[in-house]
């Protein structure tokens, strides 16, 4: 059974994504999220927002002041929902806008795609408190990315 996800928000239209592309990427690395950790996502809501409502989450869900660029959320299932992953995904658009012109041959679409890919990675159990958690959160995500650009 795949991933059900569903997108909540507004895409720029700079962005160069469609929500349908955006749920397409989000059910892919949802799918290599699960392959890599056992996992079986079930739901997965993607929240896109600004700096402010990143700002109220961030502080809401961590304890931490200030915009960043994805909240995940990950929730334990509720009878009579099957075990399994469920979840949210805080993204910041407004992040992405700023971030993409910073990154040589980058686009916005890829860096809310890189969001989306490092939320999965974390609703699957990954971590990035670390230098070498980081690196290897970043390496796999990247590959993901690749390898669904290839596949297309």
């Amino acid at each position: 059974m795949a991933c059900r996800i569903s997108v909540d928000g507004t895409l720029p239209k700079s962005s160069g994504l469609t929500k349908a592309a955006l749920k397409s990427a989000a059910a892919y690395f949802a799918a290599r999220s699960a392959a890599r950790s056992g996992a079986v996502f079930r739901e997965v809501v993607l929240v896109l927002q600004d700096d402010a409502g990143s700002d109220e989450v961030h502080r809401g869900v961590m304890g931490v002041e200030g915009a960043t660029d994805v909240i995940t959320q990950g929730y334990e299932s509720m009878p009579p929902e099957p075990p399994g992953v469920y979840g949210e995904l805080y993204v910041n658009v407004d992040q992405a806008l700023r971030a993409a012109p910073k990154r040589r041959g980058w686009s916005v679409a890829k860096e809310l795609l890189l969001y989306v890919a490092h939320g999965m990675d974390h609703l699957s159990g990954a971590d990035d408190h670390s230098p070498s958690g980081y690196s290897s959160m970043r390496r796999r995500e990247l590959g993901w990315m690749r390898d669904m650009e290839e596949s297309e």
